[in-house]
């Protein structure tokens, strides 16, 4: 048996998981806890961008043994609008403003001399067969295409959001595992805003599947 903490940004997406199940905890963010597949569930809708992802990872996953996210995300370039398994997350407005240059660090370490690499690494694929991703994650909503180029340019990035980096770092620093699954919902453009919000529950739902298959291979 092992303590999972799920976090989604979204109502729509922590609601896509599990749905109806789990009692209520009270505390600062919207939270269940439900027993499935012998594991004992945490989800919780921490809110939009990376201080409401970190701040809530770090309260609630204190007496977790696994971290996990679900939701959504915007695709860079040519990208299928589908649900990835989230491979590595890096912070893209983590890093050195420097004459016409800005260099990325991952994030917490110091923005000084020489960069290595920037992104965190998941855990190892439970074998849901998705495809794997990198995704670029940020307190900006992406929806220009220079922008967007410019992310898989200097990040081999493929997928953009403004949380799952910060979980990755909270991860990161308690010493515990972690893995995510987004879906695509626009493709970073000028129409991101309409598109988000015409394909938020479809692809919310999307990738709560993926994450229940998930928690029942562990």
């Amino acid at each position: 048996m092992a303590r999972i903490l799920i976090l989604a940004a979204l109502p729509e997406e922590g609601e896509a998981l599990f749905p109806g199940q789990g009692t209520s905890i009270g505390g600062p963010f919207a939270a269940r806890r439900l027993t499935v597949h012998g594991h004992k569930l945490t989800i919780a809708t921490s809110g939009l961008g990376k201080v409401n992802a970190a701040l809530c990872a770090g309260v609630l996953g204190a007496d977790a043994e696994l971290l996990l996210m679900s939701g959504t995300c915007g695709a860079l370039g040519a990208v299928e609008a589908r649900a990835y398994w989230l491979a590595e997350a890096v912070q893209h407005d983590y890093g050195a403003a420097q004459p016409g240059l800005f260099r990325r660090y991952r994030a917490g370490e110091w923005p000084i001399g020489e960069a290595g690499d920037a992104h965190f690494a998941a855990m190892p694929d439970p074998g849901l067969g998705l495809p794997h991703a990198r995704i670029a994650s940020g307190d900006s909503f992406v929806a220009c295409p220079d922008a967007a180029a410019g992310l898989v340019a200097g990040l081999g990035a493929s997928l953009v959001d403004m949380e799952v980096g910060a979980v990755a770092q909270v991860a990161a620093r308690l010493g515990l595992p972690w893995g995510a699954v987004k879906a695509v919902t626009d493709e970073a453009n000028e129409g991101s805003g309409t598109d988000f919000h015409a394909n938020l529950v479809r692809a919310a739902r999307l990738a709560a599947r993926e994450i229940e298959r998930l928690v029942a291979m562990l």
